[in-house]
């Protein structure tokens, strides 16, 4: 069985409301190449409302937005400037909530200016084979083979023509050394039990 590929993705972005919906398809076209479009709604959402409370409260709109994926877990972490989160976010409502809600883990730790808060879900990709025509399917009729090729010099003359004596095959006349009512006439004197008409 063939291993995955790792794939990583890495994006800096400068939020803003209408950045945040324009990062959100990035990582959904990210996650149907890599194979993984089942994921890009859950993913998209949690990264989205973790953008939107960063573009609500930080002071430092730049944020980094990473994915890694090794063939069994994505994992999605987006890391900024600021070294907490607002108490709401902490909530039941709050993002938080519903990153743990959408996701099969999740977590935070400092960063190097401020923090990171990732989170994962458990995926596996089909393996990517190249596409390669299928063998037509077989078929009771036979297929027609192709026409011989006939020089042009032979199709301008005509083929040599036996003649052949009306009623008998070709070269049967010969063989027999008679005619074919000569032939029909000794048949029939020697087949058992035959008789030859009287004259009339």
């Amino acid at each position: 069985m063939k291993t995955a590929i790792p794939c990583y993705y890495h994006l800096e972005v400068e939020i803003s409301p209408e950045r945040i919906d324009q990062v959100r398809r990035i990582l959904a076209a990210h996650l149907r190449h890599w194979g993984l479009g089942i994921l890009a709604e859950r993913v998209c959402h949690c990264a989205g409302v973790l953008l939107g409370a960063i573009e609500e409260h930080g002071t430092d709109k730049n944020a980094v937005v990473e994915m890694w994926w090794n063939g069994q877990h994505l994992i999605t972490a987006v890391s900024d400037n600021e070294p907490d989160l607002p108490r709401p976010h902490y909530g039941p409502q709050g993002c938080l909530a519903q990153i743990a809600a959408l996701s099969d883990g999740w977590g935070n730790y400092p960063g190097t200016n401020g923090k990171i808060i990732w989170f994962s879900h458990r995926a596996r990709c089909p393996e990517r084979a190249p596409l390669a025509p299928t063998p037509p399917a077989p078929t009771l009729r036979t297929a027609r083979q192709l026409p011989r090729e006939v020089p042009v010099s032979a199709l301008a003359t005509p083929p040599e023509e036996e003649p052949v004596t009306i009623g008998s095959a070709p070269g049967a006349a010969q063989r027999s050394g008679g005619s074919w009512p000569k032939m029909v006439e000794r048949t029939t004197a020697s087949s058992p039990g035959s008789r030859t008409p009287s004259a009339t």
